[in-house]
């Protein structure tokens, strides 16, 4: 009778511990994640830093109005805008910054389908990797992958844009007038559509890094269960 007395409570207290451990967090029970949930996880991640991204940059003064991300002219230009400026051009250099920055905020609005095309292609090996990596994994993979890809499809975007708005004129209109001073050895080139898209392409992935560390710091970030358990399980 003793025997089976310690028996039922030893069953009792077995079933009670399994239950406790699979609650306890990084348990295996509780938060085991399959390959295919860390990989739909990380591209969860992503879509929603990237669409944060374009929707932060995608607005009137989100580079222009910002110290961080406004776009200066470049810099065989900056080297001689006080030339620039003294030789009457001033109202042009500061409209062609201004139409810049207009063009890279109207371009951003272009890049999230480039961008979602190229989580598509993320591997789950790649996902794994990235989830078990430093808090900025994601977004350095993601550069390293599809820069410069997303510098040839943005391009076009980002060229029409600044026709759109006149920056190429009035960039054009800056340049040539220096170019033409007899003084005038080193011509500056007047294309100005690569320098745009490698800014803007660096103010996305800046923001898609401060978006990642969001979701992998807190919790309130992870909009969906699948993200909720990915990045709440111990890796």
């Amino acid at each position: 009778m003793k025997k089976t007395i310690l028996s039922l409570t030893l069953a009792v207290f077995l079933l009670s511990s399994c239950e406790v451990l699979s609650q306890l967090p990084g348990a295996s029970m509780g938060t085991q994640v399959t390959e295919g949930e860390a990989g739909q996880g990380i591209k969860d991640a992503l879509g929603q830093g990237l669409g944060r991204a374009v929707v932060n940059l995608n607005q009137t003064n989100a580079f222009f109005g910002s110290d961080f991300y406004k776009i200066l002219l470049p810099p065989e230009v900056q080297k001689v805008e006080r030339t620039l400026r003294n030789i009457g051009l001033g109202s042009t250099v500061d409209k062609a910054i201004l139409q810049i920055n207009r063009g890279a905020e109207d371009a951003v609005g272009f890049a999230k389908p480039i961008f979602i095309d190229a989580i598509k292609q993320m591997s789950i090996s790649d996902a794994i990797n990235i989830i078990r990596g430093p808090k900025d994994g994601a977004t350095n993979y993601f550069r390293e992958k599809t820069s410069a890809a997303l510098i040839a499809a943005f391009s076009p975007s980002v060229k029409a844009s600044l026709d759109k708005v006149e920056a190429t004129k009035y960039y054009g209109d800056l340049v040539n007038g220096y170019n033409r001073l007899p003084t005038t050895r080193n011509k500056i080139n007047p294309d100005l559509t690569a320098y745009v898209v490698g800014k803007t392409v660096d103010a996305l992935f800046d923001q898609i890094a401060k978006e990642e560390l969001e979701i992998r710091e807190n919790p309130l970030k992870r909009t969906t269960e699948i993200m909720k358990k990915v990045f709440g399980a111990k890796w």
